[in-house]
């Protein structure tokens, strides 16, 4: 039963009563669509969940730079380290509250990273209640996070950029193998958008990768490192990608990741975006 407090609370964050009532249901013809916070950017982590709320998105993979201070590299290494668990518990509470459902924590394992920090961050996840890390990382700190991903019973989902020419980044197909090799609690984190712009097919990928893939992030790119563009205006095969997962059922997540320039501000941009998933799907 909820509370009058609980209904002022809800009106307070400005959330609307029937959203926090039930969860947001955004699947579209089975497949599971959301978003990586990093849309909103633009906006603190209440903000966030507004904006969840009026798009109609009911899952996400929750961005760090949400949860964490802006700060030196050395003063959000101690605050890494020293901050209670309850916050995140917190931060969590805020997101059920208003029906929205967080399936991954975007923690970025870099090589600069300690081991306590790369320990505290899966102890961040299990305070989110969230079973995957996605993370913008190395081939090479990618041994050191094995022991960690096991003794966590957690999956590391990496997630890729373009640059083709960096062997240490994730961009390439042998890149993301190298990584599956090591563990398997590693999988993939396949930004389409990315994949296409560093030359490869991200319909051939999942068709041949599928179970090791757990998130795709939606966007559109040019090929051949081309420029971030509206979606429908570059060489992403983001209709595709949504019938495959829609044709074969696979049990991947479909997160949006707005990272255009608009012409309009975040949630507008949002919405477009999750209109043409809609419009693809129907």
């Amino acid at each position: 039963m909820y509370s009058r407090r609980d209904f002022a609370r809800f009106a307070l964050a400005g959330v609307p009563l029937a959203a926090a009532l039930a969860r947001i249901n955004s699947t579209i013809r089975g497949v599971e669509l959301g978003a990586q916070t990093y849309s909103f950017r633009d906006r603190p982590l209440d903000g966030v969940i507004q904006a969840m709320v009026e798009v109609g998105l009911g899952d996400c993979e929750l961005y760090a730079p949400h949860i964490e201070p802006r700060a030196s590299r050395e003063e959000l290494r101690t605050w890494r380290m020293t901050v209670p668990l309850d916050e995140f518990k917190t931060v969590r509470k805020k997101f059920d509250n208003a029906g929205i459902a967080v399936s991954a924590y975007n923690y970025s394992f870099r090589d600069d990273f300690t081991d306590g920090e790369i320990d505290r961050g899966f102890d961040m996840a299990h305070a989110l209640g969230v079973p995957i890390i996605t993370a913008s990382s190395t081939l090479s700190v990618a041994p050191r996070l094995v022991p960690f991903a096991e003794k966590h019973d957690m999956t590391v989902a990496f997630h890729g950029h373009s640059d083709t020419r960096d062997p240490n980044e994730f961009a390439k197909p042998e890149s993301f193998a190298k990584a599956l090799e090591m563990s398997k609690r590693f999988a993939v984190n396949l930004d389409i958008g990315h994949f296409t712009a560093a030359g490869y097919d991200p319909v051939d990928y999942i068709e041949a990768h599928h179970d090791r893939i757990v998130i795709v992030h939606l966007k559109d790119r040019k090929k051949n490192d081309g420029p971030n563009v509206p979606w429908g205006e570059g060489d992403t095969r983001i209709k595709d990608v949504l019938l495959v997962l829609k044709r074969r059922r696979y049990p991947i997540k479909a997160f949006i990741e707005y990272e255009y320039r608009g012409g309009a501000d975040s949630v507008t941009e949002v919405k477009k975006c999750f209109q043409y998933c809609k419009d693809a799907l129907a």
